[in-house]
């Protein structure tokens, strides 16, 4: 935790600069990158020599799509392990343990737990079924619950610092903001409602980005401008003067999430070099689960779920259209894309791997603009 550093300041002046979430957000980026770097090669030579290979579906399931990933079939997975490491070392290392940086890596924690035993159960059945839907979304409620325990607990207090903050921090908790709106919607959410609200958004996130996960790159790529946006977002809400000139909520102590941000997108950005077309290794569930969480638990904590629809506009098409095309599907015995998620359909129309992922890429960088268009046009 080298943030302490800033109380040595008495004896060497420029240590005060650790006192600054900003300083302290681009040294954990960089730091997360760099470990990134430095162990990305060793793990793809230990997944490589544990077989830790994604088992794909056979032609007779998904068809002309079988084709175009043949080559994959030899890649590893589990990759999520080295953003894993990437984040919480960083995050460690550089941010103040408060209640909200703990409750977001014990989400992240709890999650990257779930993906990974999805991946080991695929990996040694060698088969794509893996763990239960029903355990994955237990694990989904233990993170929600746990959150809520944290944030809403007794323990808050004591991670929290000051009484008064965390009365004002715990009761913030239980508002509810919607973007281009200047006013808290809610002041009092009903506690069943807070739990729908932590619940919705975590497995919704959580699954979402999971889905995008299918092309080289896609989905760590977007989720590159998604803890960018969200660490502007993180800094603006901990910030009281920011906050004010936005109109938006002001938590206490959720600044420290900026760091979380930077570590998060550092490691996206060391993953991504490994990740990017032709892949050396996937991140599989391990990755994709855990990091839909930490990122909507993050949304959640800053009063931005709703938001994140936008911002995550991407993972909310590739969500959207495999729910529109097994409703499609029951409904009328038709279906609306050639595959889903949407990323296969535009594969399956002749679209190279690479300019589906780039065109995508572009799109998220769109509904990360707009998104933090929001802060302002209220």
């Amino acid at each position: 935790m080298l943030s302490y550093l800033q109380f040595g300041e008495d004896w060497f002046g420029p240590l005060r600069l650790f006192q600054f979430i900003s300083i302290r957000a681009i040294f954990a980026g960089i730091t997360a990158i760099i470990f990134g770097f430095v162990l990305g090669p060793k793990m793809i030579a230990v997944l490589r020599t544990f077989g830790a290979k994604q088992a794909f579906r056979d032609k007779d399931e998904v068809g002309d799509l079988a084709v175009l990933h043949e080559a994959k079939a030899k890649t590893p997975t589990m990759g999520g392990l080295l953003i894993f490491g990437s984040v919480l070392f960083s995050t460690l290392l550089w941010a103040e343990p408060n209640i909200y940086v703990i409750t977001a890596m014990v989400v992240y924690i709890i999650l990257t737990v779930v993906g990974f035993t999805d991946d080991f159960l695929k990996i040694s059945k060698k088969n794509s079924k893996g763990l239960a839907g029903r355990y994955k979304l237990l694990g989904q409620l233990l993170a929600t619950g746990v959150a809520l325990f944290l944030l809403l607990g007794p323990f808050a207090e004591s991670l929290s610092g000051t009484q008064e903050r965390n009365l004002e921090s715990s009761s913030k908790m239980l508002e509810l903001w919607v973007p281009f709106y200047k006013d808290v919607l809610i002041q009092n959410m009903p506690i069943i409602l807070a739990v729908v609200l932590f619940l919705f958004t975590l497995t919704g996130s959580s699954n979402a980005i999971n889905l995008t996960d299918g092309l080289d790159g896609l989905a760590i790529g977007c989720t590159v401008t998604v803890a960018l946006t969200y660490g502007i977002m993180s800094y603006a809400s901990g910030n009281f003067v920011v906050s004010e000139y936005l109109r938006i909520s002001w938590v206490p102590g959720t600044g420290e999430l900026t760091v979380v941000c930077a570590a998060l997108l550092g490691g996206s950005l060391a993953f991504l070099w490994y990740n990017a077309h032709p892949a050396e290794m996937f991140m599989g569930d391990t990755g994709s689960l855990a990091i839909g969480g930490l990122v909507g638990i993050i949304a959640l904590m800053i009063h931005q779920p709703f938001t994140l629809i936008i911002v995550g506009g991407i993972f909310v098409m590739e969500a959207g259209s495999v729910i529109l095309q097994v409703a499609s599907f029951k409904s009328r015995g038709k279906r609306i894309f050639l595959m889903s998620p949407i990323h296969h359909h535009f594969e399956l129309k002749g679209w190279k791997e690479t300019k589906v992922v780039i065109r995508f890429w572009i799109l998220s960088l769109l509904f990360a603009i707009i998104g933090l268009a929001t802060l302002k046009l209220r």
